[in-house]
């Protein structure tokens, strides 16, 4: 008897848990069959990027989100996206690498670069032998803004703007030959808009004489080339002097001539920069009182300010002697201009974050200002190996530093609030670490339109 009724109890227990079991999964159903679209598109849209791709596996329901362009409108009131760093190698242009900072690691895109358009290249004439035309991908990476990278193609020149994410991308209007092929390129900066449009800007010539170039994305066209004047000369031309009579018409640094002087270990060396091809380019946009500023590196180290609203430019003071080795990058870090210098000085290395100080109202107070140091146990190793930095920073106080030599290859955070400063792990491809020149900040938004 006792034995039965334990049995009934048993059997009463099971019926009751999977009648809950089942009352939970009508309930589920139920529940998501009530969500109407808006809904879940909006709750979706909140999803971190490589998260929301991995849920469109749930139901049929889910991966159709991804098409529609409600859900693509609610992902543009998201208003910040934790950034993605896009890795610039040598080897493998095809490959498309990146790290993730909200789950720190790295990710492999399965989207290929963008071609170049055979068709679209033959009309363009740009085309200078058999190589560039063979089909073969050429492209690297110079700008990046918002959820687009640009790249730009080393034998035609070409620009393509692409969305690393999704993988969408397209070719830009051909410039004017004589802008393309027969002036020099000093820096080359991308600036988007949260509407979703996006202006790359093109600073060309030589010191003293600058132009610029801009691309409207919603005018599909390139603006008339803009001469730029020195905005030292100019303030000695409003007060009376020659504009002209003055070797520091370039801006302030003396101009952009070459110098070649020892090194403590004998070697000649120049004073000219030589960047890798994706960071000969570097270039930062910051927006100061309403007026947009691109500001770069001139060949000799220096940073240059060139204001768009203005059409001025400006040549900061020099930081370290001309005889003095180190390695020097600019970038844009909330909407603040800074700059990383790794120098050697005794037989020690230092890597340092400085800002110049602006807001001080007498001309002969503004300097250069130390702002973050890497601990001296990190940047020691660094001491001898003849390193080149290439930096960049993103929206949330955080800089990506890519330290690369024949003798060392290492990749740094640092943030700026904290001054903390993190070592990567290496990104493994194959079996073998990857080694990255540099990298290029973006934010991975599915809706951003090229």
């Amino acid at each position: 008897m006792v034995e039965k009724m334990v049995i009934e109890q048993a059997q009463s227990k099971k019926r009751k848990y999977n009648h809950e079991e089942e009352d939970d999964m009508m309930m589920g159903f139920s529940m998501e069959d009530q969500l109407n679209q808006d809904l879940v598109e909006k709750v979706l849209s909140w999803l971190p990027t490589s998260s929301f791709y991995r849920s469109r596996s749930v139901c049929k329901r889910w991966n159709s989100v991804a098409e529609s362009a409600s859900f693509r409108l609610a992902c543009r009131q998201v208003p910040t996206r934790d950034p993605w760093f896009f890795m610039v190698h040598n080897s493998h242009l095809d490959q498309s690498i990146v790290f993730d900072t909200s789950q720190c690691n790295w990710k492999h895109l399965n989207n290929k670069r963008p071609r170049r358009n055979r068709e679209i290249e033959q009309q363009s004439n740009l085309a200078t032998d058999n190589s560039i035309s063979s089909g073969s991908n050429d492209l690297i990476p110079v700008a990046a803004s918002g959820g687009l990278v640009c790249f730009r193609s080393t034998g035609s020149g070409a620009f393509f703007v692409s969305n690393p994410v999704t993988g969408a991308s397209r070719e830009l209007p051909v410039l004017t030959i004589s802008i393309a092929m027969n002036q020099n390129i000093h820096a080359i900066a991308m600036n988007s808009s949260p509407k979703g449009s996006y202006r790359l800007v093109l600073v060309l010539g030589e010191l003293p004489n600058l132009a610029v170039s801009v691309y409207e994305s919603e005018k599909d066209c390139w603006e008339e080339e803009t001469k730029l004047k020195s905005q030292k000369a100019e303030v000695k031309a409003v007060e009376g002097g020659d504009e002209d009579d003055s070797s520091e018409a370039a801006g302030g640094g003396g101009g952009d001539e070459v110098l070649y002087f020892l090194s403590k270990t004998g070697d000649v060396v120049a004073t000219n920069m030589q960047r890798s091809p994706s960071k000969q380019y570097s270039s930062v946009i910051a927006v100061k009182d309403g007026q947009e500023i691109i500001y770069f590196l001139s060949s000799s180290g220096t940073v240059v300010a060139c204001n768009l609203a203005k059409e001025t430019f400006f040549e900061y003071p020099r930081m370290l002697p001309v005889c003095y080795e180190y390695s020097i990058d600019v970038v844009e870090c909330r909407g603040e201009m800074l700059v990383v210098v790794l120098s050697e000085f005794l037989e020690t290395a230092s890597l340092r974050v400085w800002r110049f100080s602006e807001e001080e109202k007498e001309e002969k107070d503004r300097t250069w200002c130390q702002i973050a140091v890497m601990p001296p146990s990190m940047s020691q190793e660094l001491y001898g190996k003849k390193a080149d930095i290439n930096c960049v920073g993103s929206g949330d106080a955080k800089l990506m530093i890519c330290v690369n030599s024949s003798k060392v290859s290492r990749y740094l955070i640092c943030d700026l609030e904290t001054n903390g400063w993190t070592e990567l792990p290496k990104c493994v491809v194959d079996g073998k670490p990857k080694e990255f020149m540099s990298a290029f900040s973006f934010e991975p938004r599915i809706e951003a339109r090229v």
